[in-house]
């Protein structure tokens, strides 16, 4: 019986060995395969009888010469040990070669797998370290122009302007706003009324065309005309009753 055979690290020899093998062609795998199949079949024990058609049959070679020929290269080339029977009725023999790694090599395979993992998770670590860093330096520094002086009212400025934007938004007032502000100023709700009548019945429109902006200016402007127009009213009825006096001296003997 040979000696032990792992079916995974035997494979992985021998496809190695034949992929640096620049003689081999796809004949010569796909026979080593069927023949390592019926390896496996026996235990891998050595030899192995076989029968030219089933191996013909298992790695699909359909000619006779091929199969002749590959297997007289592998034999030479030292993958197997050939042994022909030249006889029909009497299987040829196979001894097949153990190409599986010693168990020193794979122990030290297995380090140096371990090794090369630590070290790249050691570098994976330390990249990632890296990165982090990396991001904290660009936060601190977008925070620092953040707060720079100067900084601040550059990005203030659009607040500002959309607040100062809000300010001139114009709202009509109601009657009690209006009412209010006249009392302060000393007038009378008479105009009070007045002015609120007026503007709520044309939309809040200046002369009719413009939209209001400020409606205490409005009702600072309508007093002040108010106290005008009243003062003015008083000086034609002042002369109106001037024109209507009666002289009651009248002297009837002065000639017209």
């Amino acid at each position: 019986m040979s000696n032990p055979v792992n079916y995974i690290r035997h494979l992985e020899t021998v496809t190695m060995k034949m992929s640096e093998d620049t003689r081999l062609n796809t004949t010569h795998v796909s026979m080593y395969l069927a023949l390592f199949l019926m390896w496996n079949h026996n235990r891998f024990n050595n030899p192995i009888s076989i029968n030219r058609s089933e191996v013909m049959k298992i790695s699909k070679i359909g000619s006779q010469a091929t199969y002749h020929k590959c297997m007289t290269d592998l034999h030479n080339w030292n993958y197997f040990k050939y042994e022909p029977s030249f006889n029909p009725f009497k299987g040829s023999l196979i001894h097949m070669f153990n190409f599986q790694t010693s168990l020193k090599q794979v122990v030290t395979q297995d380090v140096e797998q371990h090794e090369q993992q630590v070290a790249e998770q050691v570098l994976y670590t330390s990249l990632n370290k890296k990165k982090h860093i990396q991001t904290e330096q660009t936060l601190e520094r977008e925070s620092e122009l953040k707060f720079a002086p100067g900084t601040e009212e550059k990005t203030s400025s659009v607040p500002r302007k959309q607040k100062e934007t809000k300010k001139q938004s114009f709202t009509s007032p109601s009657f009690d706003d209006v009412l209010e502000f006249f009392k302060a100023k000393e007038h009378n709700e008479v105009d009070a009324e007045k002015f609120f009548n007026h503007f709520e019945s044309n939309g809040w429109l200046v002369g009719g065309k413009s939209k209001m902006k400020n409606w205490h200016a409005a009702a600072r402007n309508w007093m002040l005309n108010s106290a005008k127009f009243n003062q003015e009213k008083t000086s034609i009825r002042t002369s109106k009753t001037d024109r209507l006096h009666v002289n009651q001296d009248k002297q009837y003997d002065i000639p017209l």
